[in-house]
């Protein structure tokens, strides 16, 4: 690595090898050269065996993978042509194909089908890692299904629910960005073998105007990359709208990873959940006591990024002018690749994080037992109305007392005494000890969570892994810093 220069940090730092090489430059350059081969097989066995021999085929497939770089670079500084210069380099390791390369093609045959089979590769590394961190969160949810916890509206001391539970919202969030995903990966076809503005007029004039020559063609090249059909209808690209649909869904993936980390960086705070810490992990170079959820600090960051980046596909897109300009090119030379290379980080963390997340149950318990006084008004609300008080009535009175309970507990720094108000007001129909017995264990106060988080684990997150389980592989949750 060279120390001169800039280096990406998705790359250097943050990224899988798996997702890199999906759009390295040997993929690319070499996938065009597959679709060049691709279009030749199809051709020839459509009918062009006058001009297509099968030994300048067999040429190309063996040369695929041989690539001078060098070469291609110093042909496009004097060309000023990305794809003829490619197109020149393969021609010098296939002197016999080289009459034939890129027959009736323009650019975009190669740019545009290697996009979108790199695109369809780096979904699968999305979906894999969305899929091990429902795993993990899954596993989380039922190891603490029935741990009771407070739960929080507007980050205000709220009804308890259950730390399982909790995690059941993240579940069901990455369930829908799955879905999302899917969806969107059903979408994809081929551009196939369109010519120069989506006419094929040039792929009419090799078959001699035979018509359904050039439909089969088309077709046989979409099947030959790995699509089951090409786009109906194309300009000189693909439908860039395609591009908008991938960005929104993966920004989508950023929301729901960002929601989960700023929620951990509060329980953090809150000292009763942690990520993984490591041994000799340093929290500040100045406070040596910090335990700092650097981990889901650096999710939130990269997740502000890929939430950014759909305003720009959709500006793209918006901007190509009737059937194309060249404006798309270079963004989308930055903006593909690191819309993957951030969902791949951020899962990455991700799954980093909910394969060792630490629970604190007596620091949970404490303030629980902080806030129960206040937990337990809605209880004692109901049950003075069961007994014939009005429930507006009880509601401003508790109110009342809660308000100076919790002014005293604020500003004075005293113990939280609403329970003991309650009882002293003639107003609420119960004694002191009428008062605890109802109130009880803040256990009671979790109603379904527990029973919600086994059911919905049980009942949604265990068939769709099961549905699934092909499509997973462990991901490799190590972190470089």
């Amino acid at each position: 690595m060279s120390r001169e220069i800039y280096q990406e940090p998705l790359v250097s730092r943050y990224t899988s090898r798996e997702m890199q090489e999906i759009f390295s430059d040997q993929t690319r350059f070499s996938t065009w050269r597959r679709c060049w081969v691709a279009l030749a097989e199809a051709q020839y066995e459509l009918g062009l065996t006058d001009i297509i021999r099968p030994e300048m085929i067999a040429e190309m497939r063996a040369n695929v993978d041989n690539i001078d770089f060098d070469l291609a670079a110093a042909k496009e500084k004097e060309i000023r042509h990305d794809v003829m210069a490619h197109v020149f380099e393969f021609g010098t390791k296939c002197p016999t194909a080289e009459p034939i390369i890129h027959l009736g093609a323009t650019s975009q045959f190669v740019v545009c089908n290697t996009d979108l089979i790199n695109q369809v590769n780096g979904i699968k590394l999305v979906r894999n890692g969305l899929l091990q961190v429902i795993k993990n969160l899954s596993e989380f949810s039922l190891k603490h299904k029935d741990l009771p916890t407070l739960g929080f509206t507007h980050y205000q001391p709220a009804q308890p629910t259950t730390v399982g539970k909790r995690n059941t919202l993240y579940i069901q969030d990455l369930i829908m960005d799955l879905e999302y995903l899917e969806q969107l990966e059903s979408q994809y076809k081929a551009r196939g073998a369109k010519g120069t503005v989506g006419t094929q007029a040039t792929f009419v004039e090799l078959f001699n105007g035979d018509n359904e020559k050039v439909r089969q063609l088309d077709q046989l090249v979409a099947q030959k990359l790995g699509f089951n059909e090409p786009f109906a209808v194309t300009g000189q690209t693909y439908p860039r709208k395609l591009d908008t649909k991938l960005a929104e869904t993966l920004a989508g993936i950023a929301a729901s990873a960002h929601k989960f980390a700023v929620d951990l960086r509060l329980l953090s705070n809150l000292k009763v959940q942690e990520e993984p810490f490591a041994k000799k992990q340093t929290g500040s170079s100045a406070m040596a006591y910090k335990r700092n959820p650097m981990r889901s600090e650096r999710m939130t960051g990269l997740a502000r990024k890929l939430m950014g980046l759909p305003a720009n596909f959709a500006a793209t897109f918006s901007n190509q002018w009737f059937e194309r300009t060249l404006d798309d090119s270079a963004i989308r030379r930055m903006d593909i690749p690191q819309a993957f290379l951030l969902s791949d980080a951020i899962l990455k963390l991700y799954v980093n994080i909910t394969s060792g997340m630490v629970v604190f149950p007596k620091q949970i318990e404490r303030h629980l037992r902080m806030e129960l006084p206040f937990m337990s008004t809605e209880k004692i609300l109901m049950e003075a109305v069961a007994k014939g008080e009005s429930r507006q009535d009880m509601h401003e009175v508790i109110k009342e007392h809660s308000l100076d309970a919790g002014r005293i507990v604020k500003e004075e720094g005293l113990d939280n005494d609403l329970l003991q108000r309650l009882a002293n007001d003639d107003r609420i129909p119960f004694s002191s000890n009428e008062i605890q017995a109802l109130v009880g264990d803040y256990t009671q106060f979790t109603g379904r969570a527990g029973a919600q988080t086994e059911e919905y684990v049980q009942e949604v997150v265990a068939p769709l892994l099961l549905a699934r389980k092909d499509q997973m592989s462990d991901v490799d949750s190590s972190l470089s810093v």
